[in-house]
């Protein structure tokens, strides 16, 4: 399906939360995880997880991630973003 403006959905998550050590993808608390929203297209999910970095730099363990949700559902479609 399209999104409204005519382009082609392409669904991004973006989450976070803190790690149990520096350069992993561990997380300390599963049930602590902040869940940011998932987004149409990579340049909204960037936005929203740029907010969020920004906002938690003063934690070095909180990181926060962009998941190409449109990779998993339909891996054999090429699509960009």
């Amino acid at each position: 399906m399209a999104a409204d403006d005519g382009k082609k959905q392409l669904l991004h998550l973006v989450f976070g939360g803190e790690l149990t050590k520096l350069g992993g993808t561990e997380f300390r608390d599963l049930d602590a995880l902040d869940i940011v929203g998932i987004y149409p297209d990579y340049q909204s999910a960037h936005t929203a997880w740029k907010a969020k970095a920004q906002a938690s730099v003063d934690n070095a363990h909180m990181r926060y991630f962009v998941v190409h949700l449109h990779r998993l559902l339909d891996p054999d479609n090429k699509a960009v973003g």
